[in-house]
């Protein structure tokens, strides 16, 4: 290694990095999450949208927009990327892992990565690129809060006091969510 800190990773050819080399790491899981955008027009799944979630330099999964495959709306690649390696992991937080996205998150994609505590989100291209092709015209502005939001067939009305009235329950007739767990379902293993 030469004399200044290099925090860059060698890769081998299975995808596998290894610190103290001279490559950059983010640009090759992030050429991935784009070849995963290139793959999700290709086959007709959904938007031009990749996303690779990785963990100890290695890839949990890659995948891409499947919105129009699996008629999901929420099915963008960065929160289909998420559920999956949860699923992968067996786990609802992802903390040890980073997240790799084709194109800026938009801010359902964004809570997604938040509430599942990824470590660091390096994404590609500003959710301007998106505007550009046609979609969510308005992703950009919510995330940055810069502009009007459009209304589109959606009517949006809170609840006066006293409907709300009617579904207030006293805290007590609550369960306590540590104290009143379900028993586990016993498996094969503890029969």
């Amino acid at each position: 290694m030469d004399n200044h800190q290099d925090h860059t990773l060698e890769f081998e050819a299975n995808g596998k990095c290894f610190p103290d080399a001279a490559q950059d790491h983010d640009g090759v899981f992030l050429k991935k999450a784009v070849e995963e955008a290139y793959a999700a027009v290709r086959c007709g799944d959904g938007g031009p949208f990749g996303a690779v979630i990785v963990r100890n330099g290695e890839i949990v999964v890659q995948c891409h927009n499947m919105v129009l495959r699996n008629a999901d709306p929420t099915a963008h690649a960065e929160v289909t990327a998420v559920r999956m390696a949860c699923q992968k992991l067996g786990r609802h937080e992802l903390s040890d892992c980073e997240i790799y996205a084709s194109c800026e998150p938009c801010p359902m994609c964004f809570g997604a990565i938040h509430l599942s505590r990824l470590k660091r989100l390096v994404y590609g291209t500003e959710a301007e690129a998106a505007l550009a092709v046609g979609f969510d015209d308005f992703i950009a502005d919510a995330i940055r809060g810069t502009a009007k939001y459009q209304k589109v067939h959606l009517e949006i009305k809170k609840a006066d006091d006293l409907m709300m009235a009617k579904f207030q329950v006293n805290a007590t007739q609550i369960p306590s969510f540590e104290r009143e767990l379900p028993p586990q379902r016993k498996t094969f293993a503890q029969t």
